[in-house]
């Protein structure tokens, strides 16, 4: 069933789409408002309108570049954001296009030990890693842009969401569905800042007890 005027049938449905961006082309450099094409999304993936999205201080650290590693560039930043899914790719039947959805850096896939271990809850195989750039099935880009000379390049993701875009490509185990009634506009801020804020007091909390010999 569609819902708010989105169905796997529309006319962008396994189509790339044109987008706005704010895409950084090197390290410290502005952020530069242009257009990009985003791919239909590949096999368990999902397409992604972004209606909100905020910044956050890893966006700064990897935009600077100190760390070489942090160096891959062109790139879309952004990890905090919410929006309204407008495609799905192959193989994906828990969501479907107008689900209402928070990207996560740190999916899970519900089938690997590390998923199914109450040790931890950094999956096998999209735990967050801040390092990688590509899309987990292929190691390739969704993202492309028309640099200054004219030619076509790939433009890398970041922390498995790349939400400063109109329209992103998310690997379907990073994107949680959540309550249409939700105002998005706060929903947004479950995808870094609330969560990560949560559980750093969470364990604070439990490493101040532990020392006074109390369980958390």
């Amino acid at each position: 069933m569609a819902t708010n005027g989105y169905s796997n049938g529309g006319s962008t449905k396994g189509k790339p789409i044109k987008c706005k961006a704010a895409v950084a082309w090197g390290p410290g450099e502005p952020l530069v408002m242009q257009e990009v094409e985003v791919a239909p999304p590949a096999r368990m993936e999902v397409r992604v309108k972004v209606l909100f999205t905020s910044i956050c201080h890893t966006d700064l650290s990897f935009w600077r570049g100190e760390n070489e590693r942090q160096r891959r560039f062109p790139r879309i930043f952004g990890h905090e954001a919410a929006g309204v899914v407008e495609s799905v790719g192959e193989g994906v039947e828990d969501l479907a296009p107008g689900d209402h959805v928070v990207p996560i850096f740190n999916g899970e896939c519900g089938t690997c030990a590390y998923c199914h271990s109450s040790a931890t809850n950094l999956c096998g195989t999209y735990r967050v890693d801040a390092f990688k750039s590509t899309m987990v099935s292929d190691n390739g880009t969704r993202f492309s842009v028309v640099n200054t000379s004219g030619d076509t390049v790939p433009v890398y993701h970041f922390l498995n969401t790349s939400t400063f875009a109109e329209y992103t490509v998310l690997d379907a185990a990073c994107a949680v569905k959540i309550n249409p009634a939700a105002p998005l506009e706060k929903m947004c801020l479950l995808s870094c800042g609330i969560s990560t804020g949560w559980r750093r007091s969470k364990n604070k909390r439990g490493i101040s007890d532990h020392r006074r010999g109390h369980q958390p």
